[in-house]
């Protein structure tokens, strides 16, 4: 084993750029402040739908890819598929500790590698697998196979890392040990309250509405859908950024809402910093990155009163939490906030001032004590009580 000076992390995940979601961005993140300070992160990952030839030279790590297939109904995400390359690559690598991103497939597979080779694991609960079979109307046999599926691979980890309170407690209710708290970091330099542009602002409110927005993934999951009464709420415009299956059946369904399709960057963040209030409709947020984000760019938050954004949003200060599920309840503060400027302000500020301290470097720094436990280092996080 390497000293803790330079440990050597193999991340193995379930997704990665050019896709876009939560799992990718995160393994990103956590990849690059590894490599800054001085470990040495291989992330392995599926091939991507989208891949461009050359594309992951780009990063400053070795990046291992292994075969795929498309998952039905989602054409832009591919499973990826156990293959011998991994212990190779772990071995080649010299390899520490296991970290599994979001395990489900090409998890479940590292696992047992990680397993036969005796190294450590710590694996990061972030897609809720029992939640989804039941937004896809799946039947109460796939969501009970989904939980023994993951508590097959969560309890073979050293320690499983969860992103909210209410998570990590639905964790621990299902069977799944070891279960410790570790949130997300949000970049307070690029999402904040300067990038406003009033030149978009009247790009996408011509008639001066208050723009409220949403930023994620557009899939059933998602719920978005439910921002129908937002839509149609007086002198409010709804802003919709992302992309996913679902787009096609959501511009037809919100024919009011501008959607802008998938954004990155710099362009993103000055989408946030132009909005007045953003709005979240899905009821099964792990976390809830986008809420970080919005709060980072100044805007208070309108979200559901399950799993992350109950740690996220401060009722009635940074916020609103409604009823999950109902577009109604969602409707009903973002029209209170749109006839109240100061009231969006106060918000906005209690927000921003929230995430100050929740920039990905101090987030990273948690996850390093976290594999440091799982070697045998006296660093031991707060546990999250049973």
């Amino acid at each position: 084993m390497s000293d803790l000076e330079g440990m050597r992390i193999a991340i193995i995940t379930e997704s990665f750029p050019p896709d876009v979601n939560g799992v990718a961005h995160c393994v990103v993140r956590v990849a690059e402040h590894l490599t800054r300070h001085g470990h040495h992160p291989l992330v392995v990952a599926p091939v991507s739908a989208r891949a461009t030839p050359g594309a992951d030279t780009a990063f400053r790590y070795p990046v291992v890819r292994v075969p795929s297939v498309r998952l039905p109904g989602y054409p832009t995400f591919r499973l990826g598929l156990p293959a011998w390359r991994i212990r190779r690559a772990l071995a080649a690598h010299r390899t520490d500790v296991v970290h599994l991103a979001s395990p489900v497939a090409l998890g479940a597979y590292g696992s047992v590698v990680a397993a036969s080779m005796g190294l450590p694991v710590v694996a990061v609960y972030q897609t809720d697998l029992p939640a989804y079979a039941r937004a896809y109307r799946l039947g109460r046999a796939t969501e009970a196979f989904a939980w023994r599926w993951l508590r097959g691979i969560h309890n073979a980890s050293d320690r499983t890392l969860a992103p909210s309170s209410q998570t990590a407690a639905r964790l621990l209710e299902h069977g799944i040990r070891n279960v410790w708290l570790w949130g997300r970091g949000v970049d307070t330099d690029r999402f904040q309250p300067a990038r406003r542009s009033e030149q978009l602002r009247r790009e996408l409110a011509p008639d001066g509405q208050v723009l409220a927005g949403y930023v994620g993934r557009l899939a059933t999951e998602k719920r978005v859908d439910l921002l129908a009464p937002v839509a149609a709420l007086p002198g409010v415009r709804l802003v919709i950024t992302g992309g996913g299956p679902a787009e096609t059946a959501l511009r037809q369904a919100l024919p009011s809402a501008v959607l802008l399709g998938e954004r990155h960057g710099d362009d993103l963040a000055r989408i946030y910093a132009s909005l007045d209030v953003f709005v979240h409709s899905g009821p099964y947020e792990t976390f809830g990155q986008t809420i970080q984000e919005a709060a980072a760019s100044g805007l208070p938050a309108v979200a559901p009163a399950a799993g992350g954004p109950l740690d996220l949003i401060e009722d009635e200060v940074t916020g609103y939490l409604v009823t999950p599920g109902d577009a109604g309840a969602l409707a009903v503060p973002v029209a209170k906030l749109a006839t109240d400027p100061a009231l969006r302000a106060a918000q906005g500020e209690a927000a921003r001032r929230k995430v100050l301290g929740r920039g990905w470097p101090v987030l990273c720094d948690q996850l390093i004590g976290h594999y440091a436990a799982v070697l045998g280092s006296a660093a031991r996080p707060a546990r999250v009580p049973a």
